[in-house]
């Protein structure tokens, strides 16, 4: 965007002073870390979780902008990535101007050169960072992000996680039947028992929500070969919107492509892609129909929005994992966008209690909010009771 282009925005917003690249500056980086214990073990075909995790990010300006926005949702590693965005990206972005994303996101890249960890925790870090940084400059200019970066919608319809292997077939029918009263769609977990019995449960899963509800399935990589290719023959029948992450890492992007053929199911990967070289590498492949690419786990909205652009020139579709308060905005600004997902009550209490952003869901469809930035209003009442790290880093 040209400076020319940020002063008329700004000169029309009202609020703020017309922008130029001396506004905005970046003068101190909170993170506050919340822990939430759930009810009960959720597991899934190669995972269990047993908390829900996330980091609030506030970056505040010389011109009196704040941030609120949070990220991700990892828990043994979090203390990680806050000692990596206040040890390394806070010395390189304080004092920078949030009119540059861009820039910024460079500046931290240096992070994720480090040999000696793993890479998608520097990319954890980052995006929290660049998240903020969005947030703020749409603030400036008094535009929703959504808006800031062209929306196409003004809601979309949202889809829930669910369908864990703690219930049994009659608790699955209620389950989903209460799903389909809510949403537009559900994505169901399979890859942890046989293809056969993994079958019998989503089929039941389509009896219970109809036949005008979306149904995807998701393994977790749960699946060889040709287990993925017995369950998608199995299920056959049941209109299944897409089929994510089949198989197992070891020879994904060949044994994604043979399900897709063998099967005739559209399949959905990009969540454990954490590079832009990786989202690459599966669409080129020709091994999705879908991309689910996560923002919080790959730096960003700065490098999701490129990853749609690479989906677009290959006809691929975008979806995204979780994180409605991040991904709504994205995918509105996206033609080819699908779903935007959250879990239930019970597996995130954070989408229905941390902000308000559950009240712009109605009719299965969520609304997306016209405030300024990312539009999330958070309970700090609820945030203080679960918080159990605070830092803050200053220029």
């Amino acid at each position: 965007m040209t400076s020319t282009a940020i002063e008329a925005m700004g000169a029309t917003s009202g609020p703020l002073r017309p922008l130029d690249r001396g506004s905005l500056r970046i003068e101190r980086i909170e993170t506050i870390a919340l822990r939430a214990p759930l009810a009960r073990r959720f597991v899934g075909s190669a995972y269990s979780m047993i908390n829900r995790t996330t980091i609030i990010t506030r970056l505040y300006t010389a011109d009196g902008l704040v941030s609120e926005v949070y990220n991700g949702d990892t828990d043994d590693e979090q203390s990680l990535i806050l000692g990596i965005i206040h040890d390394e990206l806070a010395p390189r972005v304080l004092g920078r101007s949030a009119t540059d994303p861009e820039g910024a996101w460079k500046a931290m890249e240096p992070s994720t050169n480090n040999i000696l960890r793993d890479r998608g925790l520097a990319l954890q870090a980052i995006a929290c960072v660049d998240s903020a940084i969005w947030d703020v400059f749409a603030k400036a200019v008094d535009l929703p992000v959504h808006r800031l970066w062209g929306s196409v919608a003004d809601s979309l319809p949202m889809s829930v996680i669910g369908g864990y292997y703690h219930l049994d077939l009659d608790q699955t029918r209620e389950l989903i039947a209460g799903y389909a009263e809510r949403f537009s769609g559900v994505k169901f977990k399979v890859g942890g028992r046989s293809p056969r019995e993994d079958a019998e449960r989503a089929r039941a899963a389509r009896e219970a929500a109809g036949p005008d509800f979306a149904l995807m399935v998701d393994a977790n990589q749960g699946y060889d070969r040709a287990q993925a290719v017995e369950f998608g023959r199995l299920a056959t029948d049941l209109d299944i919107r897409w089929f994510e992450e089949p198989v197992r890492w070891t020879n994904d992007l060949r044994w994604m492509r043979d399900v897709r053929l063998q099967t005739g199911l559209p399949v959905a990967a990009g969540q454990s892609e954490v590079t832009l070289r990786g989202l690459r590498d599966l669409v080129e492949a020709g091994a999705i129909d879908v991309s689910n690419f996560d923002a919080s786990w790959a730096g960003g909205p700065t490098i999701w929005r490129k990853a749609a652009g690479v989906c677009a020139a290959y006809g691929v579709q975008v979806g995204h994992h979780e994180e409605p308060q991040i991904s709504a905005h994205l995918l509105a600004s996206t033609p080819d966008h699908t779903f935007v997902e959250c879990f239930d009550e019970e597996r995130d209490p954070f989408f229905w209690a941390l902000s308000d952003l559950s009240t712009f869901l109605r009719d299965g469809r969520l609304h997306l909010p016209e405030r300024p930035g990312f539009g999330t209003h958070l309970d700090w009442d609820y945030v203080d009771r679960y918080t159990v790290d605070r830092r803050t880093t200053a220029a």
